[in-house]
């Protein structure tokens, strides 16, 4: 699934990111060479990233 339409990320990139330790949507999308920029993904990555690290 597609969490940033305006950078392309998906789902699988933001999880992986969160596994490395990253711990926000901007600290995950600059392990990728990108930034957030409309803001509209953020609040859907924050979960994405909370909910990898109530796994691990």
């Amino acid at each position: 699934m597609v969490v940033c339409v305006c950078n392309a990320i998906r789902e699988n990139d933001v999880r992986a990111a969160a596994r490395k330790g990253h711990d926000s949507p901007c600290s995950a999308y600059a392990s990728l060479g990108r930034r957030a920029r409309c803001g509209q993904c953020v609040p859907f990555a924050r979960q994405i990233i909370a909910s990898e690290r109530a796994t691990a």
